[in-house]
């Protein structure tokens, strides 16, 4: 039985913490236990029975911390369930239709049998940290494009799997 589900994510203003938070919720509604914790945090992996690993979108790469998670602990990964996500997209795009993973995160899913990946809209607003990310803001570009339904609904997609796994062992 998966019981035990961690998110780890990589996050520089704290949005895809919020997201990460939010899947953790909902797997707890479904009856399994699950902590989001910072991925640069966590020192190993093997309590947990599944893992989600997340990061925000930065130029075309996925958070420095997400990327470190998955090397430092891609051979444990790779025999768990594992589910991917990436937010960033600032505009309404991710809601609207699939975003496939950027190719660093299109390698790490192939190489650890990731089960799933989706893209989740972002989250720039003002006090953001980096100089692009203060222009991005400052040029009006900026906003909050995170879909909390659609988290909802693929975190309950998730939870239901672990529940339809439970019933067959």
């Amino acid at each position: 039985m998966l019981n035990k589900v961690l998110i780890a994510y990589g996050t520089t203003n704290g949005s895809t913490a919020r997201i990460a938070e939010t899947i953790a919720e909902v797997l707890r509604k479904e009856g399994v236990s699950a902590e989001a914790l910072p991925a640069r945090s966590v020192t190993s992996v093997e309590s947990y029975d599944a893992v989600v690993v997340g990061g925000g979108l930065y130029a075309g790469r996925w958070h420095k911390d997400a990327r470190r998670f998955v090397r430092r602990h891609g051979r444990t990964l790779a025999g768990r369930p594992l589910w991917f996500f990436s937010s960033g997209p600032l505009d309404a795009s991710a809601s609207e239709r699939n975003i496939p993973p950027v190719p660093g995160v299109k390698r790490a899913m192939v190489r650890l049998y990731a089960r799933e990946h989706v893209t989740f809209g972002g989250c720039l607003e003002e006090g953001a940290k980096g100089f692009v990310a203060r222009k991005i803001v400052s040029s009006g570009k900026g906003g909050d494009f995170r879909d909390f339904d659609q988290v909802e609904a693929w975190a309950t997609r998730i939870g239901a799997g672990f529940t339809a796994e439970s019933q067959r062992i």
